[in-house]
């Protein structure tokens, strides 16, 4: 029993070995998990944009504004950037409406004088985690390091929004991603070890057909787990949807979203001739991918080395424009340019799905 056992361990332990791309994706995990959970989460968050406005009507700005503001200039950990960015402002219709398109965090109206019925007025972006707080605290120790007896009114624009509602976003670009995943990449890698792809050539299906069948498939399964999660999302994260105008929004998102992931993974798994390959790789990019999205921690808070696969991460606009829509109560001409990017993604990897399959079957 003992000497099967050590054939059985040599043989295994020699196919693991023999091939170097999985035993290089074995040991690089970890040190991604490192490098990317570790500075995707709990990051310093620096540079906060946060608006400043004096209250209409008013001659010249107020000491109470003056000082406020050099105070928050200051502000920051450390060895670290400043946290906030200070934004001035000539009145607060504009400095609002910068709030609203998600150009700024918050905004400060300071009152024309100081008493306790006329208050400092904070517009928080409540749709944020942990900024919020962080803009209300500095505010606050802006304002009293002024000496002057002036109180603030924070004002959540969004309501109090829960941590469920905002990571509950991010898990339907977690299901559209896992659903593709296995019923995309994996699917296709299995129809080749069984000879099923060969088959399809033999008929008169041309070859970008067979990519393009297996990302619309794909594309519904995507869509269908991306629904439901969101359907979940409603009736146990609390996530509102207000207007039928709303709903078809989100339906939309899901789709394009669902498109490109389905094409990435798609044009991956061509790449690959057996599942251990293509399952290592692809638990490497959902790391890669979900991990800089901003699902869990504001990107604002990650290193700019991170913010720059931010920028070409489509589980990134995806997640914006969904929290835009839902919890934002924001339409196309905030998401528009999320779309834009998604749809260019998507293209993108439907061209590189057929370039890449074709050359693998040659």
């Amino acid at each position: 029993m003992l000497r099967g056992a050590i054939a059985i361990f040599k043989r295994d332990f020699k196919k693991f070995l023999s091939n170097p791309f999985v035993l290089f994706l074995t040991l690089a995990m970890p040190i991604m998990y490192l490098l990317i959970f570790g500075n995707a989460i709990g990051g310093t968050i620096t540079g906060i944009p946060i608006g400043v406005v004096q209250d209409t009507p008013y001659i010249t700005d107020t000491p109470l504004y003056t000082q406020t503001v050099i105070n928050l200039d200051q502000i920051h950990e450390p060895g670290k950037a400043d946290t906030f960015r200070v934004i001035r402002y000539n009145d607060p219709q504009t400095a609002k409406n910068a709030l609203e398109k998600g150009r700024l965090y918050g905004v400060v109206v300071f009152p024309p004088g100081i008493s306790a019925n006329d208050p400092v007025q904070l517009y928080l972006d409540s749709s944020e985690y942990t900024i919020p707080q962080l803009v209300k605290s500095g505010v606050i120790a802006a304002v009293a390091a002024t000496g002057a007896a002036a109180p603030v009114n924070p004002i959540n624009i969004y309501g109090t929004i829960e941590y469920l509602q905002f990571f509950g976003i991010g898990v339907i670009v977690l299901a559209i991603f896992s659903t593709t995943m296995f019923g995309g990449g994996i699917a296709m890698i299995r129809d080749r070890e069984m000879g099923i792809i060969e088959g399809y050539l033999v008929t008169p299906v041309k070859r970008s057909s067979i990519i393009l069948g297996t990302i619309g498939s794909g594309t519904v399964k995507a869509f269908f787990a991306g629904f439901i999660i969101f359907l979940v999302d409603i009736f146990v994260a609390g996530v509102i949807v207000r207007s039928a105008e709303d709903f078809f929004l989100v339906m939309l998102v899901i789709f394009i979203t669902s498109i490109g992931v389905t094409s990435l993974v798609v044009s991956l798994a061509s790449r690959f001739s057996n599942q251990q390959e293509y399952a290592s790789t692809i638990a490497f990019m959902n790391l890669l991918l979900f991990m800089t999205s901003g699902v869990f921690y504001p990107i604002i808070g990650m290193p700019e080395w991170l913010r720059w696969i931010t920028a070409i991460n489509p589980e990134a606009y995806a997640i914006h424009a969904l929290r835009s829509i839902t919890l934002r109560n924001q339409g196309l001409d905030v998401i528009w340019l999320d779309l834009v990017a998604i749809g260019i993604f998507s293209i993108a990897m439907i061209i590189l799905g057929i370039l890449t399959y074709r050359r693998t079957l040659e």
